[in-house]
């Protein structure tokens, strides 16, 4: 069962900006990052369902999290199926995050009253999603549908709807503002976020350090929205 409401995971990932996206078969990498996102001040975290067995990493990461990060928020990505959404949920998952649409998914995230960010790629998508209950949108691949440009010609005709961009998105500031001056909600932020070669050597340091630049950007950006 989810620890957190839906209010609480949208309210979160809209105050704070970004959901960092990652994936490792390895338990203790993924509690490594986890803890260097959220001494970052990262507070909504997507593990992604990439590999086999990936929702055997994911039930003890829960569990763990909510003793050694109690504010973190974790949620499941790359899930494309209603099945893999409930299995998530059982898990622990307090959100659920698609490279895709799916109605099925929708309807089993709905009954459990927990967020559905599916990925869509045209207007018609969007509000397909919508329609389904869906409050916040992924823009995906967000640099192939059109990046900023895409969002802002979204924006116009429905001011209402709650996106994150995910692809195409980078820790460096004149992106993160050209996609939030673009009105965007929230940015995933995968590869770019955690490099290989940090993770390899351990660096966790570092990675706390890009989430917390990150994070300010973000902050400013929103500031001057308003």
């Amino acid at each position: 069962m989810a620890r957190f409401s839906k209010v609480e995971v949208l309210s979160t990932m809209c105050s704070t900006g970004m959901v960092p996206v990652f994936y490792s078969a390895e338990l203790d990498c993924a509690k490594r990052v986890v803890k260097a996102c959220y001494e970052g001040g990262v507070r909504a975290f997507e593990f992604t369902n990439r590999g086999d067995f990936a929702h055997e990493v994911f039930g003890p990461l829960v569990r763990w999290a909510a003793k050694e990060c109690p504010d973190m928020i974790l949620g499941a990505g790359s899930v494309v199926d209603a099945p893999t959404a409930a299995l998530y949920m059982q898990s622990g998952a307090s959100f659920i995050v698609g490279p895709l649409f799916n109605h099925d998914v929708a309807k089993v995230c709905n009954r459990r009253c927990v967020p559905y960010t599916p990925g869509c790629g045209s207007v018609t998508e969007i509000g397909m999603a919508q329609e389904a209950g869906c409050d916040l949108i992924k823009i995906f691949p967000a640099g192939n549908v059109g990046g900023p440009s895409f969002v802002r010609n979204v924006k116009a005709p429905m001011p209402w709807a709650m996106l994150m961009a995910t692809g195409a998105v980078e820790p460096e500031r004149q992106n993160l503002e050209a996609w939030f001056a673009a009105g965007v909600d929230v940015v995933g932020m995968g590869s770019k976020l955690f490099p290989a070669a940090e993770i390899a050597e351990g660096r966790w340091d570092a990675i706390a350090v890009r989430c917390r630049e990150v994070l300010d950007i973000i902050a400013a950006a929103l500031r001057g929205r308003k």
